[in-house]
C-alpha cells in the first residue's frame, strides 16, 4: 500500500513536468503549434454544383515538432445540419480544399441554405485543431424539369383510326417557382402535321392515323419554357396500335388449276395464299375454308393448300359430263367475326389413258362363198370394240395387221388399222393350194390404244408376244431369264407364262434404279427365243425433304431486335427428288402471335429463323415464354408458274424450341416502355368435388379424440385402484383406536418441529420401514416423512431409532451399528405406543 501511495504521489509531478517542457518548447519556437489557416471562414457554393466543385481552400500550419498529419486528416466532422455533400481534398502537403461530393444535391429551394462544417486536423503527435467553415448555398436560376417517367421519355399508345383529338397532358415544374404560380409554356420542337401541342402542355392528334399507311410510330420532341426563357425538353414516342380493320387479300396469282384423274388422295392441287395488312405481311393468323362442302377436295385451314380428298375418275359419273369443278375459298383473320374475303377458283380434272381398248366379243365365225369378190367387207370390229376413256386421244384405238396361217394373203384391213376386214385373195374351193389350209382360215387381229398408256406403280407394264410359224402351232410359254432384280427383291417383275403380260411385283424407286433391262424367253417345248425388254422407271415426287438439325433449342432475350437472325440459326434441307429451289418453309403450330418467320421462305434449301415482331409481355399481348415451333418443309412442285400439278407434294417437319428470357445476358438498348403492374388475387374456393377432404379430417379428429379419452379413463382407473389399495394398508393405526385423535394431533404438532428426539432403539425383526413414491402420493393427510407411521414390510435385521411418544422411526446410521449385534429382547419389538 505504501508503494502504491508513493507511486500515486509521483504521477502528478511527472505530468506537470511534461506540461512545463511543452511550454518551454513553445516559448523557444516562437509559439508555433498545429493550426488551420484561413479558418474559420465563410464561403459560397452554387446550388446543383457538380461533384468536386471547390468550396473553400485552406492550409495547415504544422506544430513545432514538425509531426506529419495523420492519414485521412483533415476531415469534415459534425456538419450542421448533417450532410454528406462535402469532403476535404488534399492539394499539396499542407494545402487543402473543401469540395462537393455529389452524394447529395444542393438545392436552394428545397434544401438547407447554410451548412456549418467543422474541419478537424490531427498529426502523429496527437496535436489537434478544430475550426468551423460556414458554407452558404447560393440560388441559381434553373430550367423547368419534367417529372417521373416523362423526364426519361415516355411511350404513348394510340389506336389507329381514332378521331383526331386529345392524346396526353404533359406536365413539368419550375424549381424556382415553389408556389407554382408562374405558368410554363409548352411547345413541339419539331413541327408535325399529325400532332400539335397547346401552350398548357396538351398533346392533340390532327389527323386520323392509319397503321397500314405507314403511321406506326412517331417521335415528338416536347419543349417547356419558363418566364426567364430557360428551356428543357423530353421525347414522346407515339406508337400506333394496329386494329383489325383491313380485309385480307389473296396473293396467289392463279385462279384456274388442272389435275390428272386418279391421283392419290392427299395430292396437293393448289396453294392458296393471302395476306392481312393488319399483320404486316405475316400470314400466321389467317384461316382458310371452303364454305360449300366439296366431295373431291379439302383445304388446310392454316396453310391454304387444297388437296384431293376422294377418288377422281374422269371416265364415270358427273366428271365424265363436266370435268370442271368450281370452288369458293374463304379466308378470314379470326375464327369468328373479324374480316374475310372470298375468291372463286376452278379445277379441271384431266383425262389420262388409264383404260385399255377392249371388245364386247372376241371370237367371230364367218361363212363365205368361194366365189366372193375381192373387197367384200367381212367384219367391222369398230362395232364391237371400245375404249372407256372420255377424251381423245385416250379413247382412240386401232387394230394390228391381220395374221394367221394362210390368211395374210387373203384377208386385210381397209384402210389399214381401221378394223374393217375385207377379202383380198382367192377362196376357190377346188384350188389345190386352198386345200392345204383346209378351206378354213384363222385371222388374228389385236385392238390397241392409239395413245401411249398411263403406267402406275404396281400395275401392268406391257406385253411380250411370240409367234410360232411352224405347223401345227404349239403353246408358247414365257419367262424372265435375267434382269429385274435388286438388293432387296430378287424378282421385281413378273410375266404371265401364258399371255406374256409383264407386271410389277413390288414398288420400284427411281432414285435407286431408273432403268431395268430384262431378258424374256419364249419356248414351245422344242425351240426357244428371247427378246430384250427395257423398262424405264419414271421419277415421281415421293421423297420427303430431310433437314438438319431436326430439333434445336434456342434462348433469346425478351427485347431482341426485330429482324435479328435468332442465334444465327440456319436450317439446311435436302430432297432426293426435288431441286433446292422447290422447297418452301412455313411454321405451323406454336407460332403464337406470329413472332417468328423464315427468310427466305421459299426457293432455297438454306433458310434462317428471324424474329418477325417484338414481344409485348408488359402490355398483356404475350403470355407464353416457351415456344415450340413445328416447321413444315414442302418440296413445292406445284409452283405458281406451273399450269397443272405433276406430282405429289411431300412435306418434312422440324421442331424448334425457343425460350424467351425476361432478363437478357447483354445490355440491349430499347425504347422505354410503360410499366404495367399486375395484381394476382389468389382465393381458396371450396370445390364440391373435394367433399371427402373435410370429411376425412373430421372423422380422423373424432377417432383421435375418442382414443385419447379412452386412454385417459383407463389411466385414471389404474391410478385410483393402485392408490386405494396402498392407502388402505397404511391406514392401519399403530396405536389404539382411543388414542387415534391424540396421535394425529401429536403428529401434526411434531411435524413442525425441526429436530425430533429419538429416545429408543430397536432391531427390525423382519420388517423394514420402506416408503415408495407412490405411497407418498396416495397417502391422505400426510405432511412429511417423519410425521407419519408406516407399516414394516421387508425383512432386514437392521437397527432403527424411534420416538416413544409419537412413534416416529428412522434407520440408525450404518456406521454406528456393530457388525455382531445381539438379538434384542422381545420387549424391544413393541411399538412406540406400547412402550409409552
Amino acid at each position: 500500500m505504501k508503494i502504491l501511495d508513493s507511486h500515486t504521489h509521483r504521477e502528478p509531478s511527472r505530468m506537470w513536468g511534461a506540461v512545463i517542457v511543452l511550454a518551454l518548447l513553445e516559448l523557444t519556437s516562437g509559439g508555433d503549434a498545429l493550426c488551420l489557416i484561413h479558418l474559420p471562414a465563410t464561403s459560397n457554393v452554387a446550388e446543383n454544383s457538380p461533384p468536386a466543385t471547390s468550396v473553400h481552400a485552406f492550409s495547415v500550419n504544422l506544430s513545432v515538432s514538425l509531426s506529419p498529419l495523420m492519414p485521412g486528416f483533415p476531415l469534415v466532422v459534425n456538419p450542421t445540419p448533417f450532410t454528406e455533400a462535402f469532403r476535404v481534398n488534399r492539394l499539396s502537403g499542407t494545402d487543402f480544399e473543401v469540395v462537393t461530393t455529389g452524394k447529395e444535391q444542393l438545392d436552394f429551394e428545397t434544401g438547407p441554405k447554410i451548412f456549418d462544417l467543422q474541419i478537424y486536423v490531427k498529426d502523429d503527435a496527437h496535436v489537434t485543431d478544430l475550426q468551423v467553415l460556414t458554407v452558404q448555398v447560393t440560388d441559381v436560376n434553373e430550367p423547368p424539369q419534367f417529372q417521373g417517367n416523362l423526364a426519361q421519355g415516355l411511350n404513348l399508345y394510340v389506336v389507329e383510326r381514332t378521331n383526331p383529338g386529345f392524346i396526353y397532358q404533359v406536365e413539368a415544374f419550375d424549381p424556382e417557382d415553389t408556389s407554382q404560380n408562374i405558368p410554363l409554356s409548352y411547345f413541339l420542337t419539331s413541327p408535325s402535321r399529325n400532332f400539335r401541342m397547346s401552350a398548357n402542355g396538351t398533346l392533340f392528334s390532327t389527323t386520323e392515323l392509319d397503321f397500314e399507311a405507314g403511321h406506326k410510330s412517331f417521335y415528338l420532341l416536347v419543349g417547356v419554357r419558363d418566364s426567364r426563357n430557360l428551356e428543357a425538353s423530353t421525347v414522346l414516342q407515339v406508337t400506333i396500335v394496329n386494329i383489325n380493320d383491313e380485309i385480307p387479300h389473296f396473293t396467289s396469282p392463279r385462279r384456274e388449276y388442272s389435275i390428272p384423274e386418279e391421283v392419290r388422295p392427299g395430292t396437293i392441287v393448289a396453294n392458296i395464299t393471302a395476306e392481312d395488312p393488319d399483320d404486316e405481311g405475316l400470314p400466321g393468323h389467317l384461316l382458310y375454308s371452303i364454305p360449300a362442302t366439296s366431295s373431291y377436295f379439302v383445304i388446310d385451314q392454316l396453310t391454304g393448300t387444297i388437296q384431293v380428298a376422294h377418288r377422281l375418275d374422269r371416265d364415270t359419273g358427273e366428271l365424265r359430263q363436266n370435268p370442271i369443278i368450281s370452288l369458293e375459298v374463304l379466308v378470314r383473320d379470326r375464327p369468328s367475326g373479324g374480316q374475310e374475303n372470298r375468291i372463286q377458283i376452278t379445277i379441271t380434272v384431266e383425262d389420262i389413258n388409264d383404260n385399255p381398248a377392249t371388245c364386247r366379243k372376241l371370237t367371230f365365225s364367218i361363212m363365205l362363198a368361194e366365189r366372193a369378190a375381192n373387197g367384200t367387207l367381212l367384219l367391222d370390229l369398230n362395232k364391237f370394240c371400245f375404249d372407256d376413256d372420255s377424251e381423245a386421244p385416250n379413247n382412240k384405238f386401232n387394230f394390228t395387221t391381220p395374221s394367221g396361217v394362210g390368211s395374210s394373203s387373203r384377208f386385210s384391213q381397209h384402210p389399214p388399222g381401221s378394223g374393217r376386214i375385207v377379202l383380198i385373195g382367192d377362196l376357190n374351193y377346188e384350188n389345190p393350194s386352198n386345200l392345204a389350209a383346209g378351206n378354213k382360215y384363222s385371222v388374228i387381229i389385236q385392238v390397241q390404244d392409239a395413245a401411249p398408256p398411263h403406267y402406275k406403280t404396281g400395275t401392268r407394264v406391257g406385253w411380250v408376244r411370240a409367234m410360232d410359224r411352224d405347223l401345227p402351232q404349239r403353246t408358247v410359254v414365257y419367262s424372265i431369264a435375267s434382269g429385274g432384280a435388286s438388293h432387296w427383291y430378287p424378282n421385281i417383275f413378273w410375266i404371265n407364262p401364258k399371255t406374256g403380260e409383264l407386271r410389277l411385283v413390288t414398288k420400284v424407286d427411281h432414285e435407286t434404279t431408273a432403268i431395268y433391262v430384262l431378258t424374256v424367253e419364249a419356248t414351245n417345248g422344242e425351240d426357244t427365243g428371247s427378246v430384250t425388254v427395257t423398262v424405264n422407271i419414271i421419277g415421281e415426287n415421293d421423297e420427303k425433304p430431310v433437314c438438319t438439325p431436326h430439333f434445336y433449342f434456342m434462348a433469346i432475350p425478351v427485347d431482341l431486335r426485330v429482324g435479328t437472325n435468332i442465334q444465327n440459326f440456319k436450317l439446311t434441307c435436302t430432297d432426293l427428288d426435288s431441286s433446292p429451289r422447290s422447297l418452301r418453309y412455313s411454321i405451323g403450330s406454336g407460332n403464337i402471335n406470329s413472332h417468328f418467320t423464315f427468310s427466305p421462305n421459299a426457293g432455297s434449301n438454306v433458310t434462317r429463323l428471324l424474329l418477325a415482331s417484338r414481344f409485348d409481355y408488359a402490355g398483356g399481348l404475350d403470355k407464353v415464354w416457351d415456344y415450340k415451333l413445328l416447321v413444315y418443309i414442302t418440296d413445292d412442285n406445284l409452283l405458281s408458274g406451273r399450269t397443272k400439278a405433276e406430282a405429289l407434294v411431300e412435306t418434312g417437319t422440324v421442331t424448334l424450341s425457343v425460350k424467351v428470357t425476361p432478363h437478357p445476358t447483354s445490355a440491349i438498348t430499347t425504347a422505354p416502355r410503360p410499366r404495367v403492374t399486375y395484381q394476382i388475387l389468389r382465393e381458396n374456393i371450396y370445390s364440391s368435388s373435394a367433399w371427402y377432404v373435410p370429411f376425412t379430417i373430421t372423422l380422423g379428429s373424432l377417432v383421435i379424440v375418442g382414443l385419447l379419452g379412452s386412454l385417459t379413463v383407463l389411466l385414471a382407473k389404474a391410478v385410483y385402484i393402485y392408490c386405494f389399495s396402498i392407502t388402505r394398508k397404511d391406514k392401519k393405526p399403530l396405536r389404539k383406536n382411543g388414542d387415534m385423535k391424540n396421535a394425529k394431533r401429536e403428529a401434526i404438532v411434531e411435524s413442525v418441529q425441526m429436530n425430533t428426539v429419538f429416545d429408543g432403539e430397536a432391531t427390525d425383526p423382519g420388517n423394514q420401514m420402506a416408503m415408495p413414491p407412490m405411497r407418498t402420493l396416495c397417502a391422505l393427510g400426510q405432511k412429511s416423512w417423519n410425521s407419519v407411521q408406516y407399516p414394516l414390510t421387508t425383512v432386514t435385521g437392521e437397527i432403527y431409532e424411534f420416538n416413544s411418544k409419537t412413534g416416529a422411526r428412522k434407520w440408525k446410521d450404518p456406521l454406528t451399528q456393530l457388525p455382531t449385534w445381539p438379538e434384542p429382547s422381545p420387549q424391544h419389538r413393541g411399538t412406540a405406543a406400547e412402550r409409552s
